[in-house]
């Protein structure tokens, strides 16, 4: 595969490739194509080496020329997100918004896209990819010691998310044929499956309550049309949060564990969107003719992160937790995508590889 082709994944391609159940060789498609297609194709792996055994190396802290507006209400801490800015791979950023100044954290010759902090802030899970695989890995939130977790050569896995106290990881496997929920301890060990359906069950979101766990799933609908789902955090209790007429994906909860927000695609446009943990109360918080994916809460609650190509190329924004002063951070001409906060207390640190 040429370099060019593998530039052309996306975030929206780390969501087809996992979802894609078929081994055919197909054609990546560009983002345009991939956007505009609510049925996932199968993509193909981009060609990788397998997980560095060293640190990625680090660049320097790069200070953008062009000043963006300030983000609403305040807008401070951090947020890492995915971006092709190298021109070969998407690599992972982690930016002040203060000062919105960029650090490189990964420098690899493969596609790594961001996950989520741990609790305390000092891991970053992210995805993947080797010659023959996705894998969950796991560094420093500087981007120091990478580990691969879940290390199998020829099963794909994806979508990390933690547990509240820091201790496990949910994560989407297809190691038993389809795309599963699971759950491991925060060191690899441990490895449980939660869900057992002929359909896809992905993309899982650990409540900050500790009691329950979002992911989406086709499994009351027709294929790649995915709803949003609440079980307890032992695979029991499973119920259906929105219904069959729309293509839901990546479910985040509010800091106090009332509210979800994710990207909906009701009325064939993708836009953020809110809703009660009980299923009520759905509210677009967007409403925009552009495709609005991964929204993310920052950790008082008072915005949400979120990547958006209303400009022409996916960039990471920032709004109030209402939908108002929706705010360009990266103003680039690369893609910019997956953002994730970082918290901003140090409670509860954790001891893991």
């Amino acid at each position: 595969m040429s370099a060019n082709v593998k530039r052309t994944i996306p975030l929206m391609a780390l969501l087809l490739f996992i979802v894609a159940c078929t081994t055919t060789t197909p054609t990546a498609l560009s983002t345009e194509q991939i956007v505009s297609s609510p049925v996932a194709p199968t993509l193909v792996h981009p060609t990788a080496i397998p997980l560095p055994t060293k640190a990625p190396t680090l660049v320097p802290t790069e200070i953008q020329t062009t000043t963006a507006p300030q983000p609403p209400i305040g807008g401070s801490g951090m947020l890492v997100f995915g971006s092709n800015k190298d021109g070969n791979y998407m690599n992972i950023y982690m930016m002040d918004i203060s000062t919105k100044s960029l650090t490189q954290l990964t420098n690899n010759d493969s596609t790594t896209f961001p996950g989520p902090f741990s609790p305390d802030g000092s891991k970053l899970l992210f995805t993947g990819f080797g010659l023959t695989n996705s894998y969950v890995g796991m560094m420093n939130a500087d981007g120091s010691n990478p580990v691969d977790l879940t290390k199998e050569a020829q099963i794909d896995d994806a979508f990390p998310g933690w547990s509240p106290d820091g201790k496990q990881i949910a994560f989407t496997s297809r190691r038993d044929g389809n795309n599963e929920i699971y759950t491991m301890n925060a060191d690899g060990t441990g490895i449980k499956r939660l869900t057992d359906n002929p359909a896809d069950d992905f993309a899982p979101a650990w409540s900050p309550d500790g009691t329950k766990i979002a992911f989406v799933s086709d499994r009351d609908n027709p294929t790649g049309v995915n709803n949003l789902y609440l079980m307890k955090v032992d695979g029991t209790g499973i119920v259906r949060l929105t219904n069959g007429n729309e293509i839901d994906y990546g479910p985040t909860w509010t800091p106090d564990a009332n509210q979800i927000a994710f990207r909906g695609d009701v009325d064939g446009n993708a836009d953020i969107y809110l809703i009660n943990a009980d299923g009520t109360g759905k509210v677009n918080l967007t409403n925009n003719p552009a495709s609005d994916w991964a929204p993310a809460w920052s950790p008082d609650g008072k915005l949400i992160a979120f990547q958006t190509n209303r400009d022409g190329n996916w960039e990471i924004y920032v709004m109030g937790f209402d939908g108002s002063q929706p705010t360009n951070l990266t103003q680039s001409s690369f893609d910019d995508q997956m953002p994730y906060w970082k918290p901003s207390t140090s409670r509860n640190r954790i001891s893991v590889p």
